[in-house]
């Protein structure tokens, strides 16, 4: 994989969690219905939308991460050893940080 190959997949997974993270943000702005019953599982909704919204949050640093080691020509190398990642392991995930060794 090219590096502008690997700048368009990261650019595109940045663009669909930046989606996500709005569109949940939409939701929350939503009103709220007036039946108790309802409430309670808005609620509950929104506490699972919520841990969704968390965790895409989290993987759009590390993509805005792997892009910025990707400016800097820094891609790519584990960030704890200082080896390569392997290709396969990029391949997977294009925002990883370490090297299989360092992640187990």
């Amino acid at each position: 994989m090219n590096k502008n190959a690997i700048l368009i997949e990261l650019k595109e997974k940045q663009i669909e969690l930046n989606k996500r993270i709005n569109a949940i943000g939409s939701d929350f702005k939503k009103g709220r219905s007036q039946d108790f019953a309802e409430q309670a599982t808005e609620s509950e909704n929104d506490q699972v939308l919520d841990g969704i919204r968390h965790e895409a949050k989290l993987e759009l640093q590390q993509v805005n991460a792997a892009i910025s080691r990707l400016e800097n020509n820094n891609y790519g190398i584990c960030s704890q050893c200082e080896s390569e990642i392997s290709r396969e392991r990029l391949h997977a995930l294009p925002y990883v940080q370490t090297c299989i060794n360092c992640a187990q």
